[in-house]
């Protein structure tokens, strides 16, 4: 039997509650996920946040750039209202559901969990900022031990990315710091397993897996661990498990473990599963 893979929330139980809100990594820790992911952009006043898109039009009741607002800005938005909440529906809003979410009490939330969780924060790239974000993240790291293999850093945290120069600055900042080549499509250079040469972990798309299945066992031969995003179907459950993938990341990770509950028991060693690279 293949080793059961780790679940990790995408923005938190983003499907039941709004993305990058506490309240969405809270249930997702309370329904039992391994671990947690979300995005990072860097504010006007030099505040890394967890906020997906460039703009916060979308997942907020305002506008504008992220970068070009401060967080006492970013404070006076509601970042949950949008996201209905069928499971408490006259339920008034609350801070954990609403307020825009730095890194910092992320990483408080993670470091003071009773079991030991995942981490994987995505720098975003392009932004005007460039290098000082991923500068600014390891710093962050540094507070708080996450930055080096000494201590639960190697195990706890990492650092993805679509952008070879972000993985490259992490590198050079933080070698310690496992490093996933996000991935849409496996381009032909990687097929053979390959990832950037600045990355220790396959991140590709569900797609890009079901397009060519057979990239797992080469990543794997090759010593890198392969993490999908984003898995929230029994059936993509089961055919990912089918391939070995050493993590699904999931908008439900309810669903997910109750499905890899049928599949496989559960097995807690009391410690993360290290990367393969």
């Amino acid at each position: 039997m293949r080793a059961r893979p780790d679940v990790v929330a995408h923005r938190g139980a983003s499907a039941e509650v709004a993305e990058h809100t506490l309240a969405a990594y809270r249930r997702a820790l309370d329904d039992g996920a391994d671990g947690l992911e979300c995005d990072v952009r860097l504010t006007r006043d030099g505040v890394l946040v967890c906020v997906h898109d460039r703009r916060v039009n979308r997942t907020s009741n305002g506008r504008g750039v992220v970068s070009t607002l401060e967080l006492a800005e970013l404070a006076e938005l509601d970042f949950g209202s949008w996201h209905s909440r069928p499971d408490h529906p006259d339920e008034a809003p609350d801070l954990d559901r609403t307020a825009v979410l730095t890194l910092e009490r992320l990483l408080d939330v993670v470091a003071s969990h009773p079991r030991p969780v995942r981490l994987a924060i995505e720098t975003k790239h392009p932004t005007r900022y460039a290098g000082l974000v991923e500068a600014t993240l390891v710093g962050l790291l540094e507070r708080f031990g996450m930055a080096s293999a000494a201590g639960n850093g190697k195990d706890r945290v990492q650092v993805m990315s679509f952008a070879p120069s972000g993985l490259r600055r992490i590198r050079l900042l933080a070698p310690g710091l496992p490093t996933v080549h996000l991935m849409r499509r496996v381009p032909l250079r990687c097929r053979d397993g390959s990832v950037s040469v600045s990355a220790t972990i396959a991140g590709p798309s569900l797609e890009a897996v079901k397009a060519f299945p057979s990239y797992v066992e080469r990543a794997h031969a090759r010593g890198h661990e392969v993490h999908v995003w984003t898995v929230d179907t029994t059936a993509d459950v089961d055919a990912m498990c089918a391939l070995g993938v050493d993590v699904l990341i999931t908008n439900t990770p309810v669903t997910v473990l109750a499905r890899l509950d049928e599949l496989m028991p559960r097995v807690r060693s009391g410690g993360l599963r290290s990367g393969r690279g």
